[in-house]
């Protein structure tokens, strides 16, 4: 420890090392999906359901494994009763498929049509095309409707794990919390014990206000479909409240999901116009107004760290990734801002300061323009 006190390594020996340590964490994530991705919702989870369960312990005089347990109940009745909806809805839509079935086959038809008479193209080839497409439909409906059956039952697997690792966390708190802090050196244990209140604080208003934020877009939206009269209304509003919630991403494939069941159905170029508006415009508003106001925390993450983190979720976890990745970048933020070696990579996640005074050592080129910055603001 002395050696590496009085002689540092160089910076590219420190690269190399976070590098190396960037892509085994990124490895260790991959293998280790099946049970680390149900662990860290289990772990938001606890945190939004911690006050609940303390006050079952204080006001109710619960035991803490009963206490537990309800909130742990109270979030599973929630979580039924949203599937239901979202299922009753999908129900709807496996019913009507042979009507989706032969709609897109009229439309393809239509559009076909089109493009023999305006660019030339052999139309007995595009009907051709467009008959062995419909075929592979039909005989691939046996395959999909067990992958459905299959992904329903992973899902079902996995929400079991999410909600038995929300009890044994609430359940276990203070002896995860006794851990950590017994990690670190002794005078390290009140930073240790603010990073806990702090990460607490955030992810709980954050994931509050994702559920108020979720809650206001898709009840407008299905408002607003079903006054256009726009079939499984209901099942569209859902859809859009819920990739919402993702940044940049969601709002495009909630949009794409819409036009096509909206076009899906029959109905006219005027009504699916309306929904791309509608789903549009509501973004903005979220974006612009409701999402400052509801979500807006003390952990400012830039737009560019945001984007990342969505694809590299994405691409590691899936969807889940996906929705896992702004709250895991705002836990890693919080440490990072209370521990002295790695508040730069705190700041690089977090907003530029335009407004903080340049260093006194600052050349005199950036000097310069930062006061000028300053003077016009």
């Amino acid at each position: 420890m002395n050696f590496f006190k009085t002689n540092p390594p160089p910076f590219y020996l420190k690269l190399a090392l976070v590098m190396v340590g960037i892509l085994s964490l990124g490895y260790l994530t991959v293998i280790g999906k099946e049970i680390l991705c149900p662990l860290v919702f289990g772990f938001l989870f606890a945190i939004l359901l911690l006050p609940l369960c303390r006050f079952l312990e204080t006001k109710i005089k619960l035991h803490r494994g009963a206490a537990s347990v309800l909130s742990v109940v109270i979030l599973l009745v929630a979580l039924v009763l949203l599937l239901y909806v979202i299922g009753s809805q999908l129900t709807r839509i496996t019913q009507d498929w042979p009507v989706f079935k032969a709609q897109l086959t009229q439309s393809l038809h239509q559009i076909h049509a089109w493009i023999s008479q305006k660019f030339h193209i052999d139309l007995a080839k595009q009907m051709a095309y467009i008959d062995s497409t419909a075929n592979s439909i039909a005989s691939h409906s046996t395959s999909m409707i067990g992958a459905t059956v299959l992904s329903l039952s992973s899902m079902l697997l996995f929400i079991i794990f999410i909600l038995i690792d929300t009890f044994f966390l609430l359940f276990y708190r203070r002896l995860f919390l006794k851990f950590i802090i017994r990690s670190f050196k002794e005078e390290n244990s009140s930073i240790v014990l603010d990073i806990s209140e702090q990460i607490q604080f955030i992810i709980r208003k954050y994931i509050l206000g994702l559920l108020l934020e979720m809650l206001i877009v898709a009840s407008v939206c299905c408002v607003v479909f079903l006054i256009l009269g726009i079939k499984y209304a209901i099942l569209l509003g859902l859809i859009t409240g819920l990739f919402n919630i993702i940044p940049y991403i969601g709002i495009y494939t909630a949009l794409l999901i819409n036009i096509i069941i909206t076009f899906a159905t029959g109905a006219s170029g005027t009504i699916i116009l309306l929904v791309l508006i509608t789903v549009i415009a509501m973004h903005l508003i979220d974006s612009n107004i409701l999402l400052p106001v509801i979500v807006g925390s003390k952990v400012k993450i830039n737009a560019f760290i945001t984007l990342i983190g969505v694809v590299v979720g994405e691409q590691l976890w899936g969807i889940p990734g996906m929705f896992l990745s702004i709250p895991v970048i705002a836990i890693a933020k919080i440490i990072f801002d209370r521990v002295e070696s790695m508040q730069p990579w705190g700041m690089l996640l977090g907003h530029e300061e335009l407004f903080e005074k340049p260093p006194k050592k600052m050349p005199s080129f950036f000097r310069k323009h930062s006061v000028i910055h300053d003077e016009h603001h």
